[in-house]
């Protein structure tokens, strides 16, 4: 069933192939100009990352336990030569607990704080949105198939690993908005956007090779659209985007005061890292208006539940909207500082 692809992954190359957004993400939360940004920008990137002391001074191995909840941002989509199935019905991914790419912010971390596998866990989770995450934060179990991702998880474990955790970061809200966008753009299209999927969810948009552009660029012209699946998709961008993003920000934040309750309810002593997001879309204003507001109420809801806001304005992305190695890179750079304040 082709509604059932990875939101996240399909939805943002469409809409970079169609807008050509380049690859550092706008920083909504300090700036509501929607510009693309520039080598300044590029510039103070390079010098938000921070070098750890623990690279000063070797960590005591393991004193910490650190799980990292999130959706294929945290999960390392696009690190890995592992291919997600074009549908994640039925689909295991408990492998990425702990056999996590290396480069991503979680494997990153670990490195930084001297943490093995079993001390540094990766529940990032492909497909999922903040629904999910609070079904399965609070029972361990999606009770029913998420129809618009296509995902259903059954990880009783997640309670387990969340009740053993020394700090617990939590990195959600981007597919709220961009699973109902790229079934927007399947029902615009009639699915002929699914000829993109191979491609993108690969994760190979990465290499930034003439064989990757040249395969991008076939499936873009297979998708043959017609006048009125053209005007089906520019009706999306001038107003169809506005609304999804409308809807999705009253969930979004709901689902995170409950998940980040129901994380402190489970485990009161642990510190909560609440990761801020990118806007990887930064060209279409509803997008720069639903991330803006998103990280606004994430730093209130720090506040609010005694946890630290982690905000991530310039972590660099690639065409399907994930981190590239340098992104990763300065997230986890970012999370270190952040545990390391509180030791």
């Amino acid at each position: 069933m082709k509604k059932k692809l990875i939101g996240l992954a399909l939805s943002a190359a469409m809409l970079f192939s169609v807008l050509s957004v380049p690859a550092f993400a706008a920083a909504p939360e300090e700036s509501a100009d929607p510009a693309p940004a520039t080598e300044q920008t590029a510039a103070e990137e390079e010098n938000c990352f921070f070098t750890s002391s623990s690279t000063e001074e070797e960590k005591e191995p393991n004193s910490i336990t650190y799980v990292a909840l999130g959706d294929s941002i945290c999960a390392g989509i696009g690190l890995t030569k592992v291919q997600y199935a074009t549908n994640l019905i039925g689909v295991d991914v408990s492998f990425n607990f702990k056999g996590y790419p290396e480069a991503c912010y979680v494997g990153q971390v670990g490195k930084s704080l001297n943490l093995d596998r079993d001390h540094a866990i990766n529940l990032g989770l492909p497909g999922v949105m903040s629904k999910d995450m609070l079904e399965l934060v609070k029972t361990g179990t999606m009770a029913e198939m998420n129809t618009l991702s296509g995902c259903q998880y059954n990880y009783p474990e997640f309670i387990d690993y969340i009740k053993s955790a020394d700090v617990i970061s939590i990195q959600l809200g981007s597919n709220d908005a961009f699973v109902p966008t790229v079934v927007s753009f399947g029902e615009a299209t009639n699915w002929k956007s699914a000829d993109l999927a191979s491609i993108v969810l690969s994760g190979n948009l990465r290499d930034r090779d003439q064989d990757t552009e040249a395969a991008l660029n076939e499936s873009l012209k297979k998708l043959s659209l017609t006048r009125s699946e053209k005007d089906a998709v520019w009706n999306l961008f001038f107003s169809g985007m506005n609304k999804i993003c409308e809807n999705a920000y009253p969930e979004s934040s709901s689902n995170l005061r409950q998940i980040v309750a129901t994380v402190k309810e489970l485990n009161p002593d642990a510190q909560i890292l609440i990761i801020g997001a990118t806007n990887p879309v930064p060209l279409l204003p509803s997008w720069s208006d639903y991330f803006s507001k998103l990280n606004n109420y994430e730093k209130q809801l720090a506040d609010v539940y005694g946890a630290t806001y982690v905000s991530i304005p310039f972590a660099q992305t690639e065409l399907d909207g994930h981190p590239t190695v340098s992104g990763h890179k300065y997230i986890a750079d970012k999370i270190v500082k952040a545990i390391e304040a509180q030791q």
